[in-house]
């Protein structure tokens, strides 16, 4: 019997977590749809703090980590928010505060974006990740883990 692969560089890890805000309130979990995440370790798209924390996990393993926000969803950026004319949105768009809307953008991809205000005819959009400037608990259990 092969030993099981831990998690390293270049690996694929299929896993389920659950992530909850400081004060416990749930913020997401793959457990919801039963559908879990599928992650590749080294291709940019972890902060590398996360993929530390993922290291040398195995197929079974549970792990509890807490990530500040710069290694996680990062602290808010002043310039992904942006004023807008009301004029912009569809009159059949209902633009409340606190609203997520999809934004097109010039490549044809869609970015969310959280109405932050509506004065008149101004419209406060911002573009950071919901969970920017949160630190943030992940639980995970490893599924899977297999070289690429």
């Amino acid at each position: 019997m092969t030993e099981a692969l831990a998690i390293g560089e270049n690996c694929e890890v299929i896993l389920h977590f659950d992530l909850k805000l400081e004060d416990g309130s749930a913020a997401d979990s793959t457990r919801v749809n039963n559908k879990p995440a599928k992650m590749v370790i080294g291709d940019g798209s972890l902060t590398p703090n996360f993929e530390a924390c993922l290291s040398g996990l195995k197929a079974g393993d549970k792990k509890s980590f807490t990530l500040a926000p710069e290694d996680a969803f990062g602290q808010p950026d002043p310039n992904q928010i942006h004023y807008m004319d009301r004029s912009r949105f569809g009159a059949d768009i209902d633009v409340q505060e606190g609203a997520i809307l999809a934004f097109a953008q010039p490549n044809g991809t869609e970015i969310p974006g959280i109405i932050r205000s509506v004065a008149g005819t101004s419209v406060t959009v911002d573009f950071n990740h919901p969970l920017a400037g949160q630190t943030v608990i992940f639980d995970v259990e490893i599924i899977e883990v297999r070289q690429r």
